[in-house]
């Protein structure tokens, strides 16, 4: 599932140009299906949901990125999974000041939450974690990393993939965003395969096809192995992914929509 996380959500000369925040808006409501291949059968096993609200703080008014995952109950006895990943942005910038990761995946926990500061360059992290093995209970950790401009967490990253004016790259344009995963700058590069029609829960769908790959990291196998397809319309909703790593492939495909910008 963090697989499926890291390629669903993630610096060179930009090729995709971006505007103000026109892609989504707050109230958001984005609901998929995420698939493994098991014994040569592509299988359905838990729902990935993405929500975006207002939030409101003393100083400022925020944009809330929730990204949440859980295996279907009848899987939950193989392997149980219940993931949440929030981030707090600008809702003008997409420019991320709070990050939180909650995983609980088979008995292993891990919480980490990443309060960044533009300004100075760094994030201050704090991380918590503990397995099922590990019998003297959690392990706490707090640090501060440095990071370069413009520096994002995975959710943020797919939001502001889905801003991009995509529209004016060519097709073979590739971009790449630094994303802070595991208090380490990872880069994952974005390239324009080209306009394919397919078909989703939605209906027939023309679609931006992109391939993603991770520098420096065998997280994802493959060459153009690694796609994600984006509508091509003025929300940018992201209908359908497939991944290979190690252990095998599996697939994201929208279920539902609903409180859409445009």
């Amino acid at each position: 599932m963090r697989a499926l996380v890291f390629l669903f959500f993630f610096v060179a000369q930009l090729t995709f140009s971006q505007n103000q925040v026109t892609a989504f808006q707050a109230g958001e409501k984005l609901v998929f299906t995420a698939s493994y291949n098991m014994s040569g059968l592509m299988t359905d096993l838990a729902q990935l949901t993405m929500q975006t609200s207002e939030i409101k703080t003393s100083n400022n008014t925020l944009l809330k990125l929730k990204c949440t995952a859980s295996t279907y109950s009848k899987w939950d006895s193989f392997f149980k999974i219940r993931d949440l990943y929030e981030s707090y942005v600008s809702p003008k910038t997409l420019t991320p000041y709070l990050y939180k990761r909650e995983i609980d995946e088979g008995g292993h926990y891990k919480f980490v939450k990443y309060t960044f500061n533009h300004r100075s360059k760094t994030v201050k992290s704090f991380r918590r974690q503990k397995s099922k093995n590990f019998e003297s209970g959690f392990w706490d950790r707090e640090s501060t990393v440095k990071i370069i401009p413009g520096t994002k967490d995975l959710v943020t990253t797919l939001y502001h993939i889905r801003n991009l004016d995509i529209h004016k790259a060519q097709i073979g344009s590739s971009d790449t965003f630094t994303v802070l995963f595991d208090n380490k700058e990872t880069k994952i590069n974005f390239t324009l395969l080209g306009i394919e029609t397919i078909n989703t829960a939605l209906g027939r769908k023309e679609c931006y096809k992109l391939a993603i790959s991770v520098s420096d990291s065998d997280v994802l196998k493959g060459r153009n192995n690694n796609l994600l397809w984006l509508t091509k319309d003025e929300n940018k909703i992201p209908v359908h992914a497939k991944f290979k790593i190690a252990v095998g492939s599996g697939e994201l495909k929208i279920k539902s929509v609903s409180g859409l910008k445009n």
